[in-house]
């Protein structure tokens, strides 16, 4: 007996740094079951409803603030077509055609109340959505058009035109000319870079080049990012064809990478608030900085796991001793493996400006956190 109030069966975590808002059921629109959760970040992801696996991350609607609640809009007519999700942000509403590419022209919104939206609900036939507002003590009733929103997805363009407009200068900018170099160069890579062997040269590269390609473009997946871009892609027509994906061409690599880097970028400030966590845990209390063995300890032991020789080849890269691409493409010098010698070249005391701008190599500005002496001489000069 549970004295009426639901108990949950099973949980299962779904997210690594990022933070579920809200989730609805997939629609029946293909043969798998899925379904659907918005987070923080401005994502949307579809997990199968059995495994549990994350089979696709698309970039969500990015209307000043995340989405806070979903619902799939009913339909009268037949439900594996023309469905569409009704979403709340913060003060707005809005409608998502289905199934999300990351295509931003899939997506509208609307300012729904002055202050901030609390709820929002749909009637049976998808025809109104209803929204109930905050201080404003109002409840509005919205008519769907779906003709203006299939204007609008039609004018921003087919394929890959939408989401050349996502990188920076378009289709002929810098971003897109570089990245069509590493798509190709990971291919020499794959084959040897010092292979004496004939080139072949294709418009496709293997799925194990893809966490290569991603991190040279600025875009720093964890390990559990990289097996859910590598699942995205290996098992994405598997039940239509029956066979796993090895490869992936040039224009599936662009909605990969746009749909899974950060939406916003990384940002001084989110790296900063990353250090000062660290650095105030209970555990090291410092404030502000953390000692070097710490600092190896948690990286070690902390969040994924990663192996000591793992650990000394990337910093032994990030500071200089290694050649750009270390192991990956050559045999690393096995005294430059060693964690200990690494560790010697490493300042004793890491602070904030040490990490992002001498260690990572970001060249930010970032002002780290003011020690209690600093604070008291920021006051009386107040005074």
């Amino acid at each position: 007996k549970t004295n009426n109030h639901v108990v949950p069966c099973a949980e299962d975590r779904i997210e690594q740094g990022s933070i579920p808002l809200c989730m609805t059921k997939y629609p029946p629109i293909g043969k798998e079951h899925f379904f659907l959760t918005a987070n923080d970040q401005f994502k949307l992801k579809c997990y199968n409803s059995t495994t549990k696996m994350c089979r696709k991350t698309v970039l969500g609607p990015t209307y000043g603030s995340p989405i806070r609640k979903m619902m799939i809009v009913p339909t009268v007519e037949d439900e594996s077509t023309n469905r569409f999700m009704a979403y709340i942000t913060d003060d707005k509403v809005g409608l998502h055609f289905l199934p999300a590419t990351g295509n931003p022209h899939l997506a509208m919104a609307l300012i729904a109340h002055p202050s901030r939206v609390s709820n929002l609900a749909c009637s049976f036939d998808g025809t109104y959505l209803f929204t109930a507002g905050g201080p404003d003590f109002a409840v509005h009733m919205w008519e769907i058009n779906i003709a203006a929103l299939e204007a609008q997805c039609k004018l921003g363009g087919e394929d890959l035109v939408p989401f050349y407009g996502l990188l920076e200068g378009g289709r002929d900018g810098e971003l897109f000319a570089e990245l069509e170099d590493l798509f190709y160069y990971a291919q020499l890579r794959h084959q040897g870079i010092s292979s004496m062997e004939r080139r072949e040269i294709s418009n496709k590269v293997p799925l194990t080049e893809v966490p290569f390609i991603m991190r040279a473009m600025g875009f720093y997946p964890s390990e559990q990012e990289i097996q859910d871009m590598l699942n995205e892609i290996k098992y994405d027509e598997y039940v239509n064809l029956g066979y796993y994906q090895q490869d992936i061409d040039l224009g599936r690599f662009i909605k990969l990478y746009v749909n899974h880097r950060p939406a916003f970028g990384l940002s001084p400030e989110k790296l900063l608030w990353a250090f000062t966590t660290l650095s105030e845990s209970l555990e090291l209390g410092k404030g502000g900085i953390i000692d070097r063995g710490d600092f190896l300890i948690m990286l070690q032991q902390k969040g994924e796991f990663m192996t000591e020789t793992e650990l000394a080849e990337h910093l032994a890269t990030l500071i200089g001793f290694n050649r750009e691409g270390g192991t990956c493409e050559e045999d690393a010098n096995p005294e430059e493996e060693d964690l200990g010698y690494i560790a010697d070249k490493l300042p004793f005391d890491i602070n904030a400006e040490i990490l992002i701008n001498e260690i990572l190599g970001f060249s930010m500005t970032v002002d780290p956190p003011a020690t209690e002496d600093t604070k008291d001489v920021i006051k009386s000069g107040a005074a």
